[in-house]
């Protein structure tokens, strides 16, 4: 099968993911890949550099993180828009092991050869949104309705108590990042989060 996809550098940010073919509505395009981690392991993490607003961390589930900084492909170099052309699905394992869970990305629209590939990163900080953070996770997508920012707005304290407490009738748990552990969006069983959905 031909490849659809390539990595070069990208007017948003470093380096984009390109499509080189026509790519159709609703088809799965590529795997997120790398290293499984858990949450505690990436915020302990002491490399990188946690005000660069780069980030191969992709939130698997409530247990473990996608770090594509070891084994990672080419789905790490997709930068986030306000206004993207795909998005991450959550794909569960069968059982109990949770490392086997994985993210693909999928089209949302059509797709023409040259353009390029972008979904929500959905990061949330439980810190506060200060100024400085938003420089550091500054959005350049360009997109008419760019909110200026990767972050996620957060959620008022009251509808933080009523998913609180329906999070807790289901069991499940939303992760969230640190700045140090800034994770892209993870897919929640609850569809809590943004960006992620559940394979059907």
């Amino acid at each position: 099968m031909p490849r659809k996809i390539v990595a070069r550098r990208s007017a948003i940010h470093g380096n984009g993911v390109f499509a080189v073919a026509p790519i159709a509505k609703g088809e799965r395009i590529v795997e997120y890949k790398g290293r499984r981690r858990t949450h505690d392991e990436v915020d302990a993490d002491v490399s990188g550099d946690p005000d660069s607003g780069h980030t191969f961390l992709f939130t698997l589930n409530e247990e473990y993180v996608i770090d594509a900084n070891y084994e990672g492909g080419v789905a790490r170099w997709i930068n986030h828009s306000c206004s993207p052309n795909c998005e991450a699905v959550l794909e569960e394992a069968d059982g109990d092991d949770r490392t086997k869970d994985r993210v693909f990305i999928e089209a949302i629209r059509d797709i023409k050869p040259g353009q390029e590939l972008s979904y929500n990163y959905g990061i949330t900080l439980e810190e506060k949104h200060t100024p400085e953070l938003k420089k550091i996770w500054e959005c350049r997508c360009g997109s008419r309705n760019c909110t200026g920012t990767l972050l996620q707005p957060k959620t008022p304290k009251k509808a933080k108590k009523a998913a609180s407490k329906s999070k807790k009738t289901a069991g499940k748990k939303a992760a969230t990042g640190t700045k140090r552990g800034a994770k892209k969006t993870g897919a929640s069983k609850t569809g809590a989060k943004k960006g992620v959905r559940k394979a059907a």
